[in-house]
C-alpha cells in the first residue's frame, strides 16, 4: 500500500486542485523519511468549519489558516480477549498489520487566500506552505519557542523549495520563501 494522502475540497469558494497538494504531501512525507503503509489527510474546509475545529480544539475564537490533528495512539492489538489469540484452533495466519495513521491536515483556503500577502506571497504560494506547514506539525515539529520556530521555518523552506518552486509552480514569488513563516496556528495536543 504504501503511503496514502487523501484529500478532500469541502469548500466551494476557491479552487483547490486536490491532486497537486496530494502529490506535494506525497513528497514530503517521502524525504521526511516516512515509509511503509501510512495514511493522511487533507481537508480544504470553510471557514465556518475551521473556526469551529478551532474552538472546539484550541479554545479559539475565529478562523484560522491551518489546522493539524496528530494521531499519537499506537495501533489497538487485534484478536479475541482475554489472550488476544487468533480466531481458534489451527489459526496459523499471520496478522496483518493496519496502516499507520498519522493524522488530519485541515486548511481553509479563505483564510489562506487573506494571507497569502504576509505570507507566502500569492494564493498557490500559501496554500503549499499550509500543507507543508501541517505536515511538519503532524511528525512532530512545532514553533513553541525561537529555536523550534527557526527549524521549522527553514525546514519549511527547504521542502517547498525542493517539491513546489522546483516544479515552477510560482515563478512570479519566488522571494516569498525568505519571508514564508509559520502558519498562525498550533496543532492540537
Amino acid at each position: 500500500m504504501g503511503v496514502v494522502v487523501f484529500a478532500a475540497d469541502e469548500q466551494s469558494t476557491h479552487p483547490v486542485d486536490a491532486i497537486r497538494w496530494i502529490r506535494l504531501a506525497e513528497a514530503v512525507l517521502a524525504e521526511e523519511g516516512i515509509r511503509g503503509d501510512t495514511e493522511v489527510s487533507l481537508l480544504f474546509v470553510d471557514e465556518d468549519a475551521i473556526a469551529d475545529l478551532n474552538s472546539r480544539f484550541l479554545g479559539r475564537e475565529g478562523p484560522t489558516d491551518v489546522l493539524a490533528f496528530p494521531i499519537d495512539d499506537e495501533p489497538v492489538e487485534s484478536g479475541r480477549s482475554p489472550d488476544s489469540g487468533g480466531s481458534g484452533p489451527g489459526f496459523t495466519s499471520e496478522p496483518e498489520e493496519a496502516p499507520s495513521l498519522l493524522g488530519d491536515v485541515v486548511i481553509c483556503p479563505a483564510v489562506a487566500e487573506r494571507n497569502a500577502p504576509d505570507h507566502a506571497g500569492n494564493y498557490d504560494d500559501e496554500l503549499a506552505l499550509l500543507v507543508v506547514h501541517g505536515l511538519l506539525h503532524i511528525l512532530g515539529m512545532d514553533h513553541e519557542d525561537q529555536e523550534e520556530a527557526e527549524a521549522m521555518e527553514a525546514r519549511e523552506r527547504d521542502l517547498l523549495a525542493r517539491h513546489h518552486h522546483k516544479q515552477g509552480d510560482s515563478q512570479d514569488d519566488q522571494a516569498g520563501d525568505e519571508k514564508a513563516s509559520p502558519a498562525a496556528e498550533e496543532a492540537p495536543s
